[in-house]
């Protein structure tokens, strides 16, 4: 027997069913309780056989069993947070026990991404950083039901912990045992780091914990050159390196990932289509040897590559956008990769500002939400034709597509507007919402 809640995240104010799954046959008794173990905590117990019903001291009148043991409860609050137990009996001998937990939450944002199908990815700015420069490891796609951040400095490890911020709270970041007193985390996860050193280069994990306890994951290796290499010209310098041309084509167009710097002791090389780095789908291999080259389905029709690496994918798409990944193989039977990314050149469309407002418990709220079709943009919030200053009531979602002003005041009175923005364009939307 399961307990499948419905919806997976509940607001205060809204309703919340625990949906039973294979309940057992031929059953006497179905009761409810709040907590794990303590029975003197009844919310109701229902005899299918009898069609009656009881209510427990815990039951406030919100409460409805129905006969396939589900639990319904209306108009959830704080105080409902917990975990809830059922109970089944045969002829009073207990024949099943299964428990859920329900966290209640102040509110949940209805824009940006919700669901878990696309992981949120971690951008170096610049992708290489000279030493005693700053960088900033963007974060892209954070899902918009996040709680909490947390940053390591190697693998995931308390000893690793860079910081944590908790977005719900509004706390401060709290700082952990790999914190140098140089980095800064912000509101939407992303992490600047002032003054790089040698020391500073290597792998950083992100963490995000999400609303209904979940938690995601994503990875990036940060390059701190010497002042040295990038004084001079990157492309003529040893290491092996990859230049995308044009760095941002457009749909339809060709784009060249030149190599530079193939070693000569080449045995064969590889390309990949990359994930956090990780490979989730090849392109091509050449083996020297045997002068092979072998394609994968997806690129074979529109690709072409060189005898120095390089490749060109014909008729992009922005399913190509993204990490690419070469892999070379020495005599010596050594790898070396170097990684690639792009992007097209995408105009964005105009959003547009859709209200909410609610009132619980007499207090009122407002929730302004940026609709725009658009993803991976940076969304800026206008209040009377100028750039909106957040106060201690106002809250952004970790993309900014949502901002809820709670509680409501006269001096939120205005219009409102939300400005969508990529590399290429940006667009307003409509002055047409306003709180009064």
């Amino acid at each position: 027997m399961t307990i499948e809640k419905v919806p997976t995240l509940v607001a205060e104010g809204g309703d919340v069913l625990f949906h039973v799954n294979d309940l057992p046959e031929d059953i006497t008794t179905i009761a409810w309780f709040k907590g794990l173990r303590n029975t003197t905590q009844g919310i109701a117990a229902y005899a299918p056989h009898l069609n009656l019903s009881r209510p427990g001291p815990m039951y406030s009148g919100r409460e409805t069993v129905y006969r396939n043991g589900s639990l319904l409860i209306k108009n959830v609050n704080p105080s409902d947070t917990g975990f809830y137990t059922l109970r089944i009996y045969r002829h009073r001998t207990r024949i099943s026990i299964t428990s859920s937990y329900l966290q209640v939450h102040a509110f949940i944002w209805k824009c940006g991404r919700l669901a878990t199908s696309s992981q949120f990815t971690i951008e170096s700015l610049p992708p290489s950083v000279a030493e005693g420069r700053n960088v900033l490891l963007l974060v892209h796609n954070p899902p918009e039901n996040t709680v909490e951040f947390v940053w390591f400095k190697g693998v995931v490890d308390f000893k690793n912990i860079l910081g944590i911020r908790n977005i719900a709270d509004r706390k401060p970041t709290v700082w952990g045992p790999a914190y140098s007193g140089r980095e800064k985390l912000y509101s939407d996860g992303s992490l600047l780091l002032r003054g790089v050193t040698q020391k500073d280069r290597g792998l950083y994990i992100l963490r995000i914990l999400r609303a209904d306890t979940g938690n995601e994951e994503a990875l990036m290796q940060l390059q701190v050159e010497t002042y040295l290499s990038v004084s001079c010209n990157p492309l003529t310098s040893s290491q092996l390196m990859i230049q995308p041309l044009p760095q941002y084509p457009a749909e339809g167009e060709s784009i060249f990932l030149q190599v530079h710097n193939l070693p000569e002791d080449v045995n064969a090389f590889f390309w990949y289509k990359s994930k956090n780095r990780k490979p989730v789908l090849r392109i091509v291999e050449y083996v020297a040897t045997t002068h092979s080259i072998t394609w994968g389905l997806a690129h074979k029709r529109r690709g072409m590559v060189y005898l120095n690496g390089s490749l060109m994918l014909q008729n992009v798409t922005e399913s190509d956008a993204g990490i690419y990944t070469l892999g070379v193989l020495n005599k010596n039977f050594d790898i070396q990769k170097a990684y690639v990314e792009f992007y097209l050149k995408k105009p964005v469309i105009q959003p547009f500002v859709q209200i909410t407002d609610s009132t619980v418990a007499g207090r009122r709220s407002v929730i302004f939400t940026c609709i725009s079709p658009d993803t991976d943009v940076f969304i800026r919030w206008i209040f009377n034709k100028k750039n909106l200053q957040l106060t201690e009531r106002m809250t952004l979602s970790p993309t900014k597509c949502g901002l809820r002003i709670d509680p409501v005041s006269s001096t939120d009175a205005g219009e409102y507007q939300c400005e969508v923005s990529n590399l290429f364009s940006s667009k307003t939307s409509l002055p047409d919402p306003r709180v009064r």
